[in-house]
Parts: structure tokens; sequence; C-alpha cells
């Protein structure tokens, strides 16, 4: 277990390596005293999203859009450099003693990166978990011993194809904790509602977890979720049922809508989005942001010429958290959400009169 106090907000945080579970603790006064309140932030991000791959080599047979996920990092068709091992190993350098996760990521499979398995040493050696997400298509036996040695868990996307139930049953039968990630959106939202309530998704997997389609990249605004949609509803109302929820996970942008659409979920058992607050995305191009969904270059900051320290606390960050400063004051559950998606509004599942998402003025 990794134990973690923040100074400069005045909070504790505990991070368990094997299970990915974590907490954090009110905030204290100088005095020691619990305050009541949870801290807003932290002094440097526990969990860093680094997108390894420049460029996707599957993107180009239209793996993606052939399964029905739409590109948000629009792999097919931007093709730059890799994140380098040197470049990567000075992210975790920086990051040592005060991230604890790292979520290898980019345009394409990590598991394709030429240095994986020096990334995944070099992170675990320097006491920070990394995990990844692939599409299971070209995934190689002979880098599971490093995968399980090194990772806290594996996602495998789900692309609805023989590849994808291969690597599934790969990386289960070795003893890795994996997980699916379905990605929920108006073409995809039925068969979810199907398979949770017939409970057929493949065995021996740890968890499914669910991610709200976003309109970025290739990503169309015809696909996002509505409130008002009756499969909505009914689709986040049977996690009511104890036994599904405990095998289910979600994104944060799917927050709101299990604040509005459950009655069994204790909202303490959720986390908001955590973009700018407590992660932060590093693309391959070495720029950090808020989030990988984040494409507006006024919230970039170069790590080439910065440190993350000085990225993390710098101005652009800062006008990043300021978007939510003016949204939905007027809802008891604000703290709980942190009024949605800080970059897409439209995928805020939420139809409260007290909604309001206007941006703040800067």
């Amino acid at each position: 277990m990794q134990k973690r106090w923040d100074d400069t907000y005045r909070y504790a945080v505990i991070f368990d390596p094997v299970t990915g579970q974590g907490a954090r603790s009110n905030i204290f006064s100088p005095e020691g005293q619990d305050t009541g309140q949870e801290p807003y932030r932290g002094s440097f991000p526990e969990l860093l999203d680094i997108g390894i791959m420049g460029h996707c080599d599957h993107g180009e047979s239209g793996l993606c859009l052939a399964s029905g996920v739409q590109c948000y990092q629009k792999g097919a068709s931007l093709h730059e450099q890799h994140l380098s091992f040197e470049r990567f190993a000075k992210i975790i350098d920086e990051a040592q003693d005060k991230t604890f996760q790292v979520a290898l990521g980019g345009r394409g499979d990590p598991d394709q990166h030429p240095e994986l398995l020096k990334i995944l040493a070099y992170a675990h050696h320097h006491g920070i978990t990394p995990n990844f997400t692939t599409s299971g298509y070209g995934l190689k036996r002979d880098l599971l011993p490093a995968i399980k040695q090194y990772c806290g868990a594996i996602a495998v996307s789900w692309y609805r194809n023989d590849y994808t139930l291969e690597a599934i049953r790969m990386l289960t039968e070795y003893g890795i904790k994996t997980n699916i990630h379905y990605v929920l959106s108006n073409s995809s939202i039925d068969e979810a509602i199907e398979r949770c309530e017939n409970k057929s998704w493949p065995k021996g997997i740890n968890r499914i977890i669910f991610l709200l389609h976003k309109p970025v990249g290739y990503g169309t605004l015809d696909e996002v979720l509505r409130i008002d949609d009756l499969r909505v509803q009914r689709f986040f109302s049977l996690f009511d049922d104890q036994e599904l929820a405990s095998h289910a996970g979600f994104d944060s942008c799917c927050v709101p809508a299990i604040l509005n659409l459950t009655h069994k979920i204790h909202p303490d058992s959720i986390e908001a989005c955590e973009a700018g607050r407590f992660s932060a995305y590093v693309s391959p191009d070495d720029f950090l942001y808020p989030c990988s969904f984040e494409k507006d270059e006024r919230y970039a900051v170069s790590l080439k010429d910065h440190t993350l320290k000085e990225a993390w606390e710098s101005e652009a960050f800062e006008l990043f958290r300021a978007k939510q400063n003016l949204k939905c004051h007027g809802c008891a559950q604000r703290s709980s959400c942190y009024s949605g998606c800080p970059i897409i509004p439209e995928i805020t599942l939420c139809d409260r009169s007290v909604k309001h998402l206007k941006e703040a003025v800067l």
C-alpha cells in the first residue's frame, strides 16, 4: 500500500498497486483537524495518461471503424513519432514518489510500441504502476510475462471480433487482470443492454468498464447518448442490481448519468472528472494537457520547455480549471460530478433544472 501526504492541499492519499483501489482523506486544517471538505485538486497528478503511440498502423485497415468505434485520436490519419523511451523515462523520473499509476495510450495499441518492455519495467521499478488498453490485434504471447509482472491491469477494447476474444482468452488464461472497455454510443447501447441483462460477457474478466462516446477526432455528434433516450435510462437503471454493479465500472464521464438514473449506487463510490485536478495527459509530441480529449492548444504546455510540475501549475492549467467555476452552482450534488465533462458539455447526461454548463467568463 502506498501512502502520501500533500503538503500544499493538506490531504492524505493511499493507493493499492495490486487492486488499483485508492482513497483520499478530507482536507486537514493547519492545526491537524479534519475540515470535512474533500480536496479539489492535488499539487501533482496522481494519474498520468501517457500517449506513447504517435501513430496507429492498424488504423489504415479500418479496424476501429469496422468495430463500430470512432477513434478520437484520428489514428488512421495522424502520423507522428512514438514517444521515445528516453522521453518516457524523463517523465517517470519527474513523477516518481508523486504519481501512483500511468495509463499508456496514444494513437494505436501500446503493445505495438517497440520499447514497451523497457517502458513497463522502468515505470514499475520507479514505484509507478503501468496499465494499458489494447484492441488485441497483434498482441504477442511473448509479452505476457512482462505484462503480468509489471502491470496492474490490462483493458481490451470491445471490437466485436475474433482477435478481441482471443486477446481476452490469452490474457485471462495467463492470470493477468483483464477488463473490457466498452464504448457506449447510440449504435452500441442496445448490445450493452442485452449483454448485461443476459450476462453474456466473456468468462474470466475482471470488470466491464463502460466509456461514453465522445464527439472528438473521428467521433461524431450523432452517436452521443441523450438522457431522454429510454434506452439510456434502462441501461443505467440495470446497475441498481448489486451483482451486476460489482462486475462493472464506468469512466468519470458517466457520473452524471449514475447520479440521475440509478438509486442504489452511493455517490461516495464514484469519482467525478479529475482532469486537471488529479490527472493529466502527456501527448506523443510531449505536451501536457488536462485530458486526452482536450484538443484546444490553449491548455497545452510543452514538456520540452517545462517540467511536469511547472506545466501542472501553469496559467494554461489554471485557465482550464476555471472553466467550471460558474457551472451548476444551484445543484446539491455538484461536488459529486463537478458539472460533468469540462470539455464536451454535450455528453453530460443530466436534465436537472439547475443544470448550467456555461463556461466561466475569463
